[in-house]
């Protein structure tokens, strides 16, 4: 397997499909409070890299991230939007307000979210529960369902855990009807199994026959996903 070939730290208007025809990239928008290890997740996927100390920042970068993978989906290659978001402090409610805050823009479009929290915090799990009602509200109706993907990171820190790992299995994927995975960007446990279900679930969102149950359990076969 070999790692994607990444363009980033801006963004363009629609992906050149390998065929040389115009395509719009599957757009997959990572959110999550401040610290939960977002950007370490996103870099592992692309870049399998981790590093143990964090850069020297004064303070919290309000910048977001574009990152512009290819991946291999079902035999056909596809241009991905992996956009890795600030701690926004709520979901937009509208393309105004989108638009109005520069670190918010896109996420609106996006194809699929990957919503990540901290095992060992609390509030990153309270943030997260928060976003995924926000999403719910500020839907645009008659849309194509967009999927959500609840990810507990840290997970070498397990000792530290706050809320019980089957507490949150049950309500995520019972109650809120998501997908739920746990990873250590740390130890590169479970990112790719990440990435490879985000990316399943992009393809059959446009399934529209397709039960969201069945979308996630049929995520987790990874040989359905490769990297380019």
């Amino acid at each position: 397997m070999h790692w994607p070939v990444v363009w980033e730290g801006g963004e363009r208007a629609g992906g050149r499909g390998r065929g040389g025809g115009m395509a719009s990239p599957f757009k997959i928008a990572v959110l999550g409070a401040q610290g939960v290890g977002k950007t370490a997740l996103v870099r592992r996927f692309l870049y399998n890299e981790y590093s143990e100390a964090a850069p020297p920042q004064p303070a919290p970068s309000p910048a977001r991230h574009v990152y512009l993978p290819a991946a291999v989906l079902n035999g056909h290659v596809h241009d991905l939007q992996i956009t890795d978001y600030p701690a926004i402090p709520s979901f937009p409610g509208s393309t105004l307000q989108e638009w109005a805050d520069s670190c918010c823009r896109g996420v609106r479009s996006a194809h699929v979210y990957i919503l990540v929290y901290d095992i060992c915090c609390f509030d990153s799990f309270e943030y997260v529960k928060t976003i995924r009602q926000q999403i719910l509200e500020t839907r645009v109706v008659g849309t194509v369902e967009a999927p959500i993907l609840i990810v507990g990171n840290k997970r070498d820190l397990q000792r530290g855990r706050v809320i019980p790992r089957h507490n949150v299995s049950d309500l995520v994927r019972k109650t809120w009807k998501c997908g739920y995975i746990e990873c250590s960007a740390k130890f590169n446990w479970h990112v790719l199994l990440l990435f490879s279900e985000a990316l399943k679930c992009v393809g059959c969102s446009r399934c529209k026959h397709v039960h969201a149950a069945i979308r996630f359990q049929g995520a987790l076969r990874r040989e359905r996903c490769a990297l380019m």
